[in-house]
């Protein structure tokens, strides 16, 4: 879907905009170019650590700190643009010990050079009761000074580092690649070429997590405790 280029623009300027806070203040260092001409086939997304293929969904489970969890994601039929970048919807449910908490739908894009951009979210978590709690973490880029960030390289190399996304007190995460090459074995099966990343945040300093990918798959582990035990068809 083409857009015009006046309204680009005015999303770069959004983007550019953001003022420094006075306790922490804004990375204004980061400032990535989102050009929709970088993003000519943008819902084709090829990347092979990080393949989002309408008609399948993954199921991850394992014992967490917070309980038994069990997670479902799949890519869903609906699109959304973002500064004027056409963007695959991923839906994300988690439960808790039988419990949903949060449900998500997150949004991507593939730049030409095979980069997967995280372009937002919207994110709904529920109480105990099943009463929706809040929106908490839900952002979008260039709204309200928000950044996208790269959610996989299309090269994952060791010691690259990268932030996922940029919301400025609300969501930044970073990521590094701390191994290639890996030969990882789950109970799902064994996976051979896998990348390891190291993910942490600014907002949550003592919270470091890691995450494995397969080619041809995605995620297949997350800390080691959650792990995919299925793909549905």
């Amino acid at each position: 879907m083409k857009h015009s280029k006046w309204m680009v623009l005015i999303a770069l300027l959004t983007i550019n905009a953001c003022k420094k806070d006075e306790v922490r203040q804004i990375d204004a260092s980061y400032n990535p170019e989102i050009l929709a001409s970088n993003f000519t086939n943008s819902t084709t997304i090829t990347n092979q650590y990080f393949p989002i293929d309408l008609g399948k969904k993954y199921i991850y489970e394992g014992q967490t700190a917070d309980g038994y969890e069990r997670i479902e994601t799949q890519r869903i039929t609906k699109s959304k643009t973002i500064l004027g970048i056409a963007c695959v919807v991923v839906n994300d449910k988690a439960w808790v010990d039988g419990k949903l908490v949060e449900d998500t739908e997150d949004w991507y894009a593939q730049d030409n050079a095979g980069n997967v951009w995280y372009m937002g979210e919207y994110s709904t978590d529920f109480n105990p009761n099943g009463s929706v709690k809040d929106h908490d973490g839900s952002w979008e880029a260039g709204v309200d000074c928000a950044k996208p960030g790269i959610n996989m390289l299309a090269e994952p190399k060791v010691g690259i580092s990268y932030r996922q996304e940029y919301y400025f007190n609300n969501a930044e995460d970073e990521a590094e690649v701390v191994e290639t090459g890996l030969t990882v074995t789950i109970p799902f099966g064994t996976f051979t070429n896998c990348v390891k990343i190291k993910e942490w945040t600014d907002l949550e300093p003592d919270q470091i997590g890691y995450k494995v990918y397969a080619p041809g798959i995605g995620m297949i582990t997350d800390n080691n405790e959650v792990k995919l035990i299925e793909i549905q068809q």
